[in-house]
Parts: structure tokens; C-alpha cells; sequence
């Protein structure tokens, strides 16, 4: 077993080592390097505001990390000098500080550029900033070797592989920062292909998945060997994934396949209006597991994409958002039926939703029957905006028609029955 670090505490060593000179030339190199770093970016970052917009992602995040990491720099090359003469104690505190400083805002913009959530954003966040800052604390104190040690001690080993607290921790760091910086290059690349618009929106969405999965799995399979793990393990995590998927992830697995299907053939895109059982409104997103259907009301429904590929859905905009909205209504035989017909003919004309085109798309009135109470017709009108809803629309054709029935004396009849009473003598006996 090997022996545990010394102690090296840097506040001690500042207090008890340094004299008042040496801390002169410190501060001074301090302060020199923290004014070239911030005077730099003064000067660099105006000449780059003006870039193209594919730097965008750049110049934040130089705008986030520039000053501190230059200061950085340059004090880790103020230290090399000063050392060759004198104690550089204080300037040992500041490159810690300055690099954790560095490391929380890089992986804090990373999140934010990664993470579309606010909550999720805010918790790990915190998180990272404590870990950092608590690990700077104990490396400025000289306890972090000490606490590695003790969680290295807590070991066992199996075959060949030596498994300690120290490589699960390390292991789980390297991870969440390989997950991190996969999602952030994935959203990188989704913003580059969602500007080629020359290929279809399915095929860039499908595009933007697979990315994410397959740069996700690679930042894992490079992060475990990097601590020490042999990926040979996973053949066997990936025979039990294999049994779960047969057991009890089926249903996952072919909604996330199903997914890639329906991205790949084109049958649901996002912005279709689709009916899909008793559920109508607009596709906003089609996610890995599920489809997101936006109805008019506001509510939100969550599709299985398994349900998109093998029941029966109608997709009011596959090939053309146009769609026909039919307008029933009555009037009494004593109306006259031309009027009537001029009436809805001319409601449906003025209004700006309705479309005017061929006579195919033109609004028409039909005669569909002969009722028991009146003449029943039907205004058949087109439109091409349906996620902007046909309740309101048919609301206020029907309020219109109303309007010019009353002025036109047109009669909306009531349900009427004749009844004839015949009267039978009574025969004398």
C-alpha cells in the first residue's frame, strides 16, 4: 500500500515562507498579467463582433472564458521567471483559482448551449460550481492527495482489473464530461444542418439524432479506457441490455426505431396536422421515444412513435396543408333559396381565411336534402392554415350568415310535425 501524499498547504506555506518583497513582485506580476488580459480582450473581441454568423458559438464562448484563461497564461509564464529567483507562493494559489474559475464558466456555457431545459440547467449548474470550488478548497489546503488516497485504499480486484472508489469516481467525471461535451457538439452540428435547407426537414431532423446517439456513445467508450476500464467489460452489459430488450424494453426500443422510420420516410413532418384516434392538432416535435402533438385547445399530447408506424393516422398535410371545411345549414321552404345561397356564398368570399382560388377551391353551396322542416344546405369552403383552428372559423361564418339571413328575411326553420285528426262516426247499433 503506498503512502499517503504529504501535506502541502499552499496558505501556509504563503504565510510562513513568503516575506514582504517576494509578495511585492507577485502582486506585481498579478497585476500586470490580469491588465494585459482584460486590456487583450478589450482590443480583440470589437473586431470579432462583426464576423460571420457561423463564428457566433465562438465569440461567446471567448466572450465567457477569454480574460481569465489569457490571464492564465500569462501568469503561468510570469511564474516560470519569477521562480528562477524568489518563492512564487501567491502566484501558485491564483493558477488554481484562475483555472477552476476557466473550468466552471467553459462547462457552464457548455450546458446552456447543450441543455434546452431551464430546471435541468440551473440544478447542474450548481452543481458543478460546488464540486469545482470544493475540489479547489481541498487541493489549496493540501487534503484533496489525502482524501484520493483514502478513497484509492477502498479497493478490490477482479482478474486482472483492479476496481477502487477513486477509478468509480473518476470514472463517473470523465463520463458526465464526455455526455456533456457530446451534447454539446451535437447541438453544434444541429444548428449547422438546420441551416442547409436544401435537404428536407425529416431527413436534417433524422440527421441531427443519429449525431447525438453516436457521439454520445463515443464520448463514453473514450472516456472508460482513460481511466482505466476495459471495454471488454461491456460485452457483458451489453448481453443483459440484449435480454432487457427482449424482456421488458421492447416497447422502448421500437418506439426509438420507429422514431428514425417516421423522420426517414417523410410520412409525419413537423407543422402536419394530424387526427390521430379522438386527438387533432399540429405536430410540433418528433422526439426519440414519442411525437409531440400540439392540439388547438393548448393541450399537449404525447404520441408513442410505435402508435405513428402501426395504427391508422390521417395527416391532413401530407402533400398539400389545403383542406376542405363543410358548413351545414337549413331554411325553410318559404325562404328563397337563391338569396340563401348568394348569402353563404358571399360570407364565406369575405372572409380572409377562406381561399378564393379554381373552382375547385372556390367556396360553394350545395342542396343536400329535402328535410322534414326544410331545404338543408351545406358551404363547403377551403383553407390553408388548419393549426389556426375551424371551431373559430365556422364561429364567425355562422355569425355573418346570421347577420344577413335576418336582414334577407330568411327563416331558419324550427322542427315542425302536421298532425291531422280524423274523427270516426260511431255506427248505430
Amino acid at each position: 500500500m503506498t503512502r499517503p501524499a504529504p501535506l502541502e498547504n499552499l496558505l501556509f506555506q504563503l504565510l510562513n515562507e513568503t516575506h514582504r518583497n517576494e509578495l511585492g513582485w507577485q502582486f506585481a506580476v498579478l497585476a500586470v498579467c490580469g491588465l494585459l488580459g482584460w486590456g487583450a480582450m478589450r482590443w480583440i473581441f470589437p473586431r470579432l463582433t462583426h464576423a460571420h454568423g457561423s463564428w457566433r458559438l465562438g465569440l461567446e464562448g471567448l466572450k465567457r472564458i477569454g480574460s481569465p484563461l489569457l490571464m492564465l497564461v500569462l501568469i503561468l509564464i510570469g511564474r516560470e521567471i519569477l521562480e528562477t529567483w524568489q518563492p512564487v507562493h501567491v502566484l501558485n494559489i491564483a493558477v488554481p483559482l484562475l483555472g477552476a474559475l476557466v473550468l466552471v464558466r467553459t462547462l457552464v456555457y457548455m450546458l446552456r448551449y447543450a441543455l434546452r431545459s431551464n430546471e435541468a440547467i440551473k440544478t447542474w449548474e450548481r452543481l458543478i460550481a460546488w464540486l469545482i470550488w470544493i475540489g479547489l478548497a481541498l487541493h489549496i489546503t493540501g487534503l484533496l492527495p489525502r482524501i484520493l488516497h483514502g478513497l484509492d485504499s477502498v479497493s478490490f480486484d477482479a482478474g486482472v482489473h483492479h476496481f477502487s472508489l477513486l477509478l468509480l469516481l473518476e470514472a463517473i467525471i470523465l463520463i458526465v464530461l464526455a455526455v456533456v461535451g457530446a451534447l454539446w457538439l451535437a447541438q453544434f452540428v444541429e444548428t449547422r444542418l438546420m441551416r442547409v435547407s436544401r435537404l428536407d426537414l425529416n431527413l436534417r431532423l433524422a440527421l441531427i439524432k443519429a449525431t447525438r446517439t453516436l457521439l454520445i456513445i463515443t464520448g463514453v467508450l473514450i472516456a472508460l479506457p482513460v481511466v482505466g476500464i476495459d471495454i471488454t467489460v461491456l460485452s457483458v452489459f451489453g448481453g443483459a441490455l440484449g435480454v432487457g430488450l427482449g424482456l421488458g424494453l421492447q416497447k422502448i426500443a421500437s418506439n426509438y426505431v420507429s422514431g428514425f422510420i417516421i423522420l426517414l420516410d417523410r410520412s409525419i413532418r413537423p407543422g402536419d396536422m394530424l387526427t390521430v384516434g379522438t386527438g387533432y392538432g399540429e405536430v410540433s416535435q418528433i422526439n426519440t421515444r414519442y411525437t409531440l402533438l400540439k392540439a388547438l385547445d393548448g393541450t399537449e399530447i404525447l404520441i408513442p412513435n410505435e402508435t405513428l408506424i402501426t395504427s391508422t393516422i390521417v395527416n391532413h398535410s401530407l402533400s398539400k396543408r389545403d383542406i376542405r371545411m363543410a358548413i351545414p345549414i337549413q331554411i325553410s321552404y318559404e325562404s328563397p333559396l337563391e338569396r340563401a345561397m348568394e348569402i353563404l356564398t358571399a360570407a364565406a368570399v369575405n372572409h380572409p381565411r377562406v381561399l378564393q382560388g379554381d373552382s375547385k377551391e372556390a367556396p360553394r353551396v350545395l342542396i343536400k336534402n329535402f328535410g322534414e322542416s326544410g331545404i338543408d344546405l351545406e358551404l363547403g369552403v377551403w383553407i390553408s392554415d388548419p393549426e389556426g383552428g375551424q371551431a373559430n372559423l365556422r364561429s364567425e361564418l355562422y355569425m355573418e350568415i346570421w347577420k344577413n339571413f335576418r336582414a334577407g328575411g330568411i327563416e331558419i326553420p324550427y322542427p315542425r310535425r302536421d298532425i291531422n285528426i280524423i274523427k270516426h262516426e260511431k255506427q248505430k247499433a
